[in-house]
């Protein structure tokens, strides 16, 4: 079948969006659309155009007879700024005030158009890193993971504080917890995580960093190595944070419970990684 070329670029636009980071040959779309290499050389240099124009991502050609084509996924700085400040504005709602200077969040977490943007935001720092596998706890912060992981196009694996007989054979570590500083547990399971796996941390929300200080030692335990830390919220006033190396979206300054007000500005997303 013969596709017009308005027809190839709509298609090959959604083939490489719904795949990022997959090298695709150039062999690939020729024998998919029936096309001469140059045709679709010529197609993929519009698509790159706009992509760069537009801030969806950008086009790597990897050359030789084993080269390509992969898409990756990128934000335009003013539009990332823009999202960050619009969801600063929403979590200043006391009602969103939780005991213990915690945040609700659930309702955003459940947004799929919300969640999506975030997971992009974040999946844009880490694009050109290499990534094998994105790592949360069992709680609120898995739709934040499959949103980075969807635009990654990697796996994630969760997290458990309790053994599943569905997850067989596991891995346990006991940790301490940077907030309330009791002894806990966390456990994966050992098919889940590949041994020197490069692994990305996702969570929602981060205290002290004793969750996501305990998800690092045990990729200790799987010889993986951490690819990177990144948050949605921090709390900006902990007597001692754990984890040092992360990107937040989100920095919680203040809370006073009493007056049920709310203090939110950019987390350090802007300042650790460079666009």
């Amino acid at each position: 079948m013969k596709f017009r070329r308005s027809e190839r670029l709509i298609d090959m636009t959604n083939y490489l969006l719904e795949h990022p980071g997959r090298l695709v040959p150039l062999t690939f779309f020729a024998e998919r659309y029936s096309s001469a290499k140059s045709s679709i050389s010529e197609d993929l240099a519009i698509i790159k155009e706009t992509f760069e124009v537009r801030g969806i991502g950008s086009l790597n050609t990897v050359p030789g007879a084993a080269g390509g084509v992969r898409y990756m996924v990128s934000i335009k700085p003013e539009e990332a700024v823009a999202f960050i400040d619009e969801l600063c504005g929403v979590m200043t709602s006391p009602n969103r005030l939780l005991p213990g200077g915690y945040l609700y969040l659930t309702d955003l977490l459940g947004n799929p158009e919300t969640v999506n943007k975030i997971g992009r935001i974040i999946a844009a720092a880490y694009a050109k890193k290499k990534v094998d596998v994105i790592m949360t706890m069992a709680t609120k912060g898995i739709p934040l993971a499959y949103a980075v992981a969807n635009y990654l196009n990697v796996p994630v694996v969760i997290v458990r504080r309790d053994n599943k007989v569905t997850e067989g054979s596991t891995v346990s570590i006991n940790y301490v917890s940077g907030s309330s500083k009791r002894i806990q547990t966390m456990v994966l399971s050992k098919r889940s995580l590949a041994e020197t796996s490069n692994v990305l941390i996702i969570d929602d929300f981060m205290k002290a960093g004793g969750t996501v200080n305990g998800m690092v030692s045990l990729l200790e335990e799987f010889k993986a190595t951490v690819a990177g830390i990144a948050v949605l919220v921090e709390s900006d006033h902990v007597e001692e944070r754990l984890v040092d190396e992360y990107i937040s979206l989100i920095k919680l300054s203040e809370v006073d419970e009493k007056d049920k007000t709310i203090h939110v500005t950019r987390g350090n997303y802007f300042t650790k990684e460079s666009f």
